[in-house]
């Protein structure tokens, strides 16, 4: 359920295909571009976050929630409390730790989130810089998109065919 408070998703169970449930996540800031534990430190990651304009736009805005979800992240009791909101069941000793992961999320310099995917156009190239949580279900959508927007390259007649193990599979022009 979304904290209306917070831009970030609230808490939340999900039934995994094994049977468990995992519940969570929260929001906290990485200290890493890929730091997947909390003793993950990257100086110059961290350096460029907090010395990027739109992170204290944003932190100005969100520091009581900011605050809260870091002590939910260290204090057990604390994350349960925000759990029985759904299911008041639910007590510190149902919960065992997990993986976590980190979720990139495009901010602007004026502190507003990128709430949809952002694909920017370079000179030669095109960058997915924002895929929020449909990202995967999207990919093959996001995949045409971009391709839509490519030039038409036509090959010269040497290379119209792709080999793999030297047999021949297609011809280029086949391929769509």
């Amino acid at each position: 359920m979304p904290n209306l408070h917070f831009p970030f998703l609230g808490v939340h169970f999900t039934r995994v295909i094994d049977g468990s449930v995992h519940a969570g996540p929260n929001a906290v800031l990485a200290f890493k571009r890929e730091g997947y534990h909390r003793t993950d430190i990257n100086c110059a990651d961290l350096f460029e976050t907090i010395t990027f304009p739109g992170f204290w736009k944003l932190a100005r805005r969100y520091y009581r929630e900011g605050l809260t979800e870091m002590v939910r992240s260290v204090s057990k009791r604390a994350f349960v409390e925000n759990l029985r909101q759904l299911v008041p069941e639910v007590n510190e000793d149902d919960l065992l730790p997990a993986h976590s992961g980190v979720r990139a999320q495009a901010l602007m310099r004026d502190g507003t989130l990128v709430d949809d995917f952002l694909i920017v156009k370079g000179e030669n190239s095109m960058h997915v810089c924002n895929a929020p949580s449909p990202a995967a279900t999207a990919s093959l959508e996001i995949g045409r998109f971009i391709a839509s927007r490519l030039p038409k390259v036509t090959l010269p007649r040497q290379s119209r065919r792709i080999y793999l193990a030297n047999q021949q599979i297609c011809r280029v022009n086949d391929v769509a």
